[in-house]
């Protein structure tokens, strides 16, 4: 790490790794409930369960966001964070009101709404802390040494994010408004500005591990923007078909919606023409798999997969089915969660001096994790298409179609299995990493540029 501040980066990383093993826990529970072993359903019932491992999911990724954003921004500013002691009592009230809202969720207080359920008095500390953290971001940028695309791509993806928040913190008393403000939360987040942070925070990644001219890269990254924003707007009308808003969103929803992956295949093309370009070999392959596979990954999950099942006529017999799920899962895998990883691997060497990424353990957590993710992407989509066909098409009854899928649940949970092998060694590896040291500040091992 080339500033003593960068170091913060460090405990906003190891909460990530908590959050997740946390939420590959609350999936095993849902899982062994799906095939009837639901003995904790007194104490955590599925739809506890279900709300506790989706927000996890949002919390961990936006962490790793956070401390993505505490590594790259000094390094892109060529100067130290604005206050490391405003970044501790952020990260420190981040994880208070992740634990009240968690525990809140076994107690009922919650809003109800996917992905949204934080409870509203929870909501304004998030936007304190949210504030804050764009505060110290801003205030390095304003008073950095220089500007990079990659810095301020970054910066105002975080940026437009926590203004994407508030549409969801309106109350409305018609569920059709409410919903369709909802969605300008989920969809504009995960399909428009968190590919901007995707952008950057790959754009970062590619210029350290390829050591292609941060010119080329950078005007790559534009196009990215390009099609994010070319698709993404007018794509979350694919979100509602089923809600009561007007039939003109049925035709703006399948073309748009259509145009979507193409903002996934360019950060693909570009990721593999760069490393196609790449003048030396970093050292540190891991980081590298991780950055390359985030990207290939998000392709096949968020963009094939997505439009697979988003086009109108497809969509009126599969929305909320499990094919949902199938595309949701290897979606943030691949999307978001495989990069957050990328970036842990290629800072926790320079964080601590140690050259871990030599070791078996490295490939195997990346193997095992995106195997045993396929494999469950693949058991949900044979069990949604079940689904769709029993359900939809024969009119089967919702409780009796699930019986007929346990055996998919099954193939999914031996899947899960081994996606948390390869998680468990990721994590043995980031332990084994130490904590930051000193004698680290000054050097990034094996960086090109």
């Amino acid at each position: 790490m080339r500033f003593q501040s960068q170091k913060v980066a460090y405990w906003f990383f190891a909460t990530c790794m908590l959050l997740l093993s946390l939420q590959i826990v609350y999936g095993f529970i849902m899982g062994f409930a799906r095939i009837g072993l639901d003995g904790l359903h007194d104490f955590i019932p599925f739809n506890t369960a279900r709300a506790t491992h989706t927000n996890l999911l949002v919390v961990w990724l936006l962490t790793g966001f956070m401390g993505a954003a505490y590594y790259i921004i000094p390094e892109e500013s060529d100067r130290e964070l604005y206050s490391v002691k405003l970044a501790y009592i952020q990260l420190l009230s981040w994880v208070v009101v992740g634990v009240i809202a968690i525990i809140g969720f076994h107690f009922n207080w919650w809003e109800g709404r996917k992905f949204l359920e934080i409870p509203r008095p929870l909501d304004y500390l998030v936007v304190v802390n949210v504030l804050t953290f764009l505060f110290n971001i801003a205030m390095t940028i304003w008073q950095a040494k220089k500007r990079s695309t990659t810095q301020l791509v970054l910066f105002f993806g975080l940026l437009c994010a926590a203004l994407l928040y508030l549409p969801g913190m309106i109350y409305f008393d018609n569920q059709t408004l409410d919903s369709y403000f909802r969605w300008w939360v989920v969809h504009l987040w995960v399909e428009g500005v968190w590919e901007l942070i995707m952008g950057g925070i790959l754009a970062f990644l590619l210029i350290k591990l390829t050591g292609v001219d941060r010119e080329v890269i950078e005007k790559w990254l534009y196009v990215v923007v390009g099609l994010t924003f070319l698709s993404g707007i007018l794509g979350t009308g694919h979100h509602y078909y089923w809600i009561g808003t007007p039939k003109y969103w049925l035709m703006i929803g399948g073309i748009f919606s259509a145009l979507e992956p193409l903002a996934f295949l360019g950060m693909a093309i570009w990721a593999l023409n760069m490393y196609r370009k790449k003048g030396k070999n970093h050292p540190n392959k891991i980081a590298l798999y991780w950055t390359l596979g985030s990207a290939m990954m998000s392709f096949i999950g968020a963009g094939f997969l997505g439009f697979a099942h988003t086009w109108p006529s497809v969509n009126q017999w599969t929305h909320g089915t499990l094919i949902t799920a199938m595309h949701g899962h290897l979606a943030f895998w691949g999307a978001y969660a495989m990069l957050v990883l990328a970036v842990i691997s290629y800072a926790m060497p320079n964080l601590t001096g140690r050259k871990l990424f030599t070791g078996m353990s490295g490939y195997l957590a990346f193997w095992a994790s995106n195997i045993g993710m396929l494999g469950m992407t693949g058991a949900l989509a044979v069990a949604g298409i079940t689904q769709v066909y029993l359900e939809r098409k024969l009119g089967m009854d919702f409780l009796v179609v699930q019986k007929e899928i346990i055996f998919h649940f099954i193939g999914m949970l031996l899947a899960a299995t081994l996606f948390t092998v390869g998680i468990a060694y990721f994590i043995v590896d980031f332990i084994r990493h130490g904590l930051p040291s000193n004698e680290a500040v000054g050097k990034n091992l094996g960086d090109l540029d």
